[in-house]
């Protein structure tokens, strides 16, 4: 089997790369578990220095995912399965519409019309997000069955691109999945442009002994996973038959529910004797209305039952970070 991950040499996507190395095997076009002998990470840029962890079956191409033909050629074996991960955050969306649609909707149009070509009907896991929900008619709790009036340009784009999962499988050219993400914490490295980067920075950057500005205030709520989940749940999503599926194939994945101040507070419990850096309010009007149009609350029934894992407290997503990235 080949797999091909968009966004690829991204956090999600090389922790996804790794897990895949060490699972060895994924299910295959015919649903019987098929053994990995390549994985492409495919990214806007290739990294200056190969990322650790990764063996020979890996290669990396770097190119742009709105070009029709490099997405082609990505996807060039019949046994093959895809996870498109590649997209411009939420912040950089609303700052450059042209963008967004060219990556987020073309791009991602590209990744299917690639996979519709192929005769195998392929298994595609497409990364979704919470931020598909939103409007004035938002309920306080969002989930499988909720409506979905976005008001990010981000959020437009994930929810025509699951509309288009769900039809591309309808139609038989594909085996779709869409992976419906809340805000994935704690993201090591530098900041980038998505609205929720604060959400990591809280943690990240006081660990390190850094001070940070958060740009929202302690009671801003939000439905957030840690990294160790969301891979774990991106990959038992591909795992699904597809008739435990049916015809609505994006799935929320299981979430925590807290606060700001709730982050901050497991942040000191779990720090321990550590040295942090101090943490100073500073709202950021911007950032605020991004993320007052989100959803605060989320339930997540059906992927509960599929088996999909959520961390049992952001103490031990902190935890995870510490060994992970500073131990």
């Amino acid at each position: 089997m080949k797999v091909v991950i968009t966004g690829g040499t991204g956090f999600v996507g090389l922790r996804l790369a790794r897990r895949l190395l060490e699972k060895g095997s994924v299910q295959n076009p015919e649903g019987q578990a098929a053994e990995i002998d390549e994985i492409l990470l495919f990214d806007q840029v290739e990294p200056p220095a190969r990322p650790e962890g990764l063996d020979e079956r890996v290669r990396i191409v770097a190119g742009d995912i709105s070009d029709r033909d490099t997405v082609f050629g990505l996807v060039d074996r019949d046994d093959i399965s895809v996870f498109h991960l590649a997209s411009v955050v939420s912040g950089g969306g609303e700052k450059d519409f042209d963008l967004a649609m060219r990556v987020n909707l073309h791009g991602g149009l590209n990744v299917f019309e690639a996979c519709r070509a192929r005769v195998s009907q392929p298994r595609v896991v497409f990364a979704s997000s919470i931020a598909v929900f939103g409007g004035a008619g938002m309920p306080d709790s969002v989930g499988d069955n909720t409506k979905q009036t976005p008001q990010t340009t981000y959020g437009i784009t994930k929810t025509i691109c699951e509309l288009l999962v769900n039809d591309y499988t309808r139609k038989g050219f594909l085996d779709g999945r869409s992976a419906r993400l809340p805000t994935v914490i704690i993201r090591p490295g530098k900041p980038n442009l998505a609205a929720s980067s604060f959400v990591s920075g809280v943690f990240r950057e006081p660990l390190n002994g850094v001070d940070f500005v958060l740009p929202v205030r302690p009671e801003t709520v939000m439905p957030l996973l840690g990294y160790r989940a969301i891979v774990d749940g991106i990959l038992a999503l591909h795992e699904v038959p597809g008739e435990d599926l049916g015809d609505d194939r994006a799935v929320s994945l299981p979430s925590l529910t807290v606060t700001v101040a709730d982050m901050m507070d497991a942040l000191y419990r779990v720090a321990g004797d550590r040295t942090l850096g101090k943490i100073a309010v500073e709202p950021d009007p911007f950032i605020e209305a991004i993320c007052a149009s989100w959803a605060q609350d989320a339930y997540f029934d059906r992927a509960t039952a599929l088996g999909l894992p959520r961390e049992d407290s952001l103490d031990e997503i902190v935890s995870y970070y510490i060994e992970d990235y500073l131990s």
